[in-house]
């Protein structure tokens, strides 16, 4: 019985500086949601597109970066130089804060009617 209580006190005192210094982290995870906005380009910056969307009434601004794509219709990468004032495009963003980031432009092909 006393080598057992020794034990058992032995244990506590290794165990006890470990509990009592021990680091507490605290990990904080945000939920990025990617978001769609369809409209058209009305000025694309250096590091900025502005988007007129259909269900809006003023126009939204998007940052993009360098790890932003840009994609055809059918999901093929196209130039960023094709991203003209005027294009029809879908921007697939996240937004962290106020501020929202661009992931994929899709560029659609720009439609004409002709009236009769």
């Amino acid at each position: 019985m006393k080598k057992t209580m020794s034990l058992l006190f032995t244990l506590i005192v290794l165990i006890m500086p470990s509990v009592l210094f021990a680091e507490e982290k605290t990990t904080t995870v945000e939920k990025v949601t990617t978001t769609e906005s369809v409209g058209t380009v009305s000025q694309f910056n250096p590091d900025t597109i502005v988007i007129k969307s259909e269900t809006t009434t003023s126009p939204t601004q998007y940052h993009y970066t360098k790890s932003t794509t840009y994609v055809d219709e059918n999901g093929a990468p196209v130039s960023v130089e094709t991203v003209k004032s005027g294009q029809p495009v879908t921007v697939y963003y996240t937004k962290e804060g106020d501020k929202m980031t661009a992931n994929k432009v899709v560029v659609r092909k720009t439609t004409t009617t002709i009236k009769d």
